[in-house]
């Protein structure tokens, strides 16, 4: 078979050929499983095969937690260009892996965030059927969300999932509300931070470098800037999160020692980064090159801490099923075997490279299109606002931040894109009469200048405008005309099938999980009991 017929083979049958091999490894996950964790001699065949089942349905959760959460990693610096879909997914799945394996930590909580009060349910047999069935309604949820191409928050999934089945096994006052009330809340609090912050970001590095006249030169200074404070961001970051199993560092203490990194950064990139900008095209362009090698390096730090932290929605209740079936106890924290944070890590990476390319274009090209500057507005945003949002208690999640950071910057350039029209339309107004070529210059004249240069023409205009129109009685642009421009630039810029669709997801997760989670309870207690 020739490489061509080989390409067009696999071209053709990729749907199988994914579900054949994602089946395989749950396969060789259970035979794995088998020859380590289940191999007890004191278990019953019963505990036993629920174990090796358990461990299956968790390398099911974890390789849809790769498939569907790595894109908020991923997607901005694949849409803007800077990685590769094939380099994102090596990169991803590698650092994926290593921070599931390197600093998953050795206890994992296995009740997320205190949902259901675990000393209400006495029987360690019924806690494993309630972990069980939480896992197995998170990972079909998930794998329904990818089908859809829809980013939803793993951890929201395994949140509703454990109250559903914690419903099912004791009632409704099983549930902590509170906790539940705090989470919905979060829904909304989510991505309007996240979107806020990355416009925020945005419209600062248009002010100050691709909105002057001389960009190369703007870009020289302020580009080793901000890469310094995205460096102190992620060294914060990875000392509260990426690193907060192994070891534990106070807020103070990583924003100093972030605040230290980023100023040696500073003072060892700012003249080599001066140098390429003034190599560099004085255009947009040539300043979305300066910002690659950093995209880059964020996202590989942002999946390495996705890994050590949301690994535990997958393995954390499959520990707790080993710790209910092996030792008879019931346990809120659960020791969690190497074996299991190898299945883990595994889960993510395989889930990731069958199926992560879906989520991750769905992020960084089908909402909005995005550059370097705006992924790395993006980036900056989620990194920060889950910073504060942790120190505050906020029990956010990072799905709902990534994802309202691109509506963020999305929106933010519809409202410029339609400002920037207006004021075309009053240059146009202002030349009227005059020839082609003569507005053409204007024009070009006026994009290049800066802010404070546009406003003086801008004004100039308007007066010519309102000369014209008091001889002429009558306005040149009628406000239908204006407002037909507005809304063609806010469909052409954030497409509004892809938000419906996110939200939608975000608002049915924690209910749709909860009550799948109940019916495989009732299904599961049916069958084990």
């Amino acid at each position: 078979m020739t490489k061509k017929s080989r390409s067009r083979f696999v071209t053709k049958n990729q749907e199988v050929l994914q579900l054949g091999a994602a089946v395989l490894f749950l396969l060789l996950v259970g035979v794995y499983a088998s020859l380590t964790g289940a191999s007890t001699a004191s278990l019953t065949s019963s505990a036993v095969w629920l174990l090796i089942v358990a461990a299956a349905v968790g390398a099911y959760m974890a390789m849809n937690i790769g498939a569907n959460d790595v894109a908020n990693n991923m997607g901005p610096a694949v849409g803007s260009g800077a990685l590769t879909m094939g380099w994102a997914i090596v990169v991803a799945a590698v650092f994926e892996a290593l921070g599931a394996i390197v600093a998953g930590g050795d206890v994992v909580g296995t009740i997320k965030g205190g949902i259901i009060d675990a000393d209400a349910i006495a029987d360690p047999a019924l806690f494993a059927w309630v972990m069980f069935a939480a896992l197995l309604a998170g990972a079909l949820w998930l794998n329904l969300a990818t089908a859809l191409g829809a980013p939803v928050s793993t951890t929201h999934s395994i949140i509703g999932a454990v109250m559903g089945a914690g419903i099912a096994a004791g009632g409704w006052g099983l549930v902590n509300w509170d906790t539940i009330g705090a989470i919905v809340i979060s829904w909304v609090i989510s991505p309007l931070m996240g979107g806020a912050m990355a416009a925020a970001f945005l419209y600062i590095i248009k002010r100050s470098v691709t909105y002057r006249s001389d960009k190369t030169e703007a870009a020289s200074r302020v580009v080793p800037v901000l890469i310094s404070v995205m460096v102190w961001a992620y060294t914060t970051y990875m000392l509260l999160k990426g690193l907060g199993q192994i070891v534990k560092v106070g807020f103070l203490v990583a924003l100093v020692a972030g605040a230290v990194v980023a100023l040696v950064v500073w003072w060892l990139i700012r003249k080599p980064i001066a140098r390429m900008a003034m190599r560099q095209d004085n255009s947009k362009d040539g300043v979305n090159r300066l910002f690659t090698w950093p995209l880059i390096c964020s996202a590989a730090l942002l999946s390495f801490a996705h890994g050590a932290n949301d690994v535990a929605n997958a393995i954390g209740p499959l520990a707790a099923i080993y710790e209910a079936v092996k030792e008879g106890a019931i346990a809120t924290k659960a020791g969690t075997p190497l074996w299991i944070m190898v299945l883990g890590a595994l889960g993510l990476s395989v889930g990731l490279a069958l199926y992560g390319a879906r989520l991750i274009r769905t992020v960084g090209k089908e909402i909005t299109e995005l550059d370097n500057m705006r992924a790395y507005s993006i980036a900056m945003s989620a990194t920060l606002t889950v910073i504060i949002a942790s120190q505050m208690g906020m029990p956010v999640s990072t799905t709902h931040i990534s994802i309202g950071a691109v509506f963020g910057v999305g929106f933010l350039r519809e409202l410029l894109k339609v400002n920037y029209a207006k004021m075309e339309a009053v240059v146009f107004a202002g030349h009227q009469g005059a020839d082609r070529a003569e507005v053409e210059a204007y024009l070009h004249r006026f994009e290049a200048a800066e802010v404070r240069e546009k406003k003086r023409m801008l004004a100039d205009m308007k007066r010519r405008t309102k000369a014209r129109e008091a001889a002429e009685a009558g306005a040149v642009f009628a406000k239908k005309e204006q407002k037909a421009l507005k809304k063609a630039y806010k469909k052409e810029i954030v497409k509004r099938s892809a938000v419906m669709r996110i939200v939608a997801a975000w608002i049915v997760t924690v209910p749709a999980t909860a009550v799948l989670a109940a019916l495989l309870f009732y299904i599961v207690r049916a069958v084990l009991s």
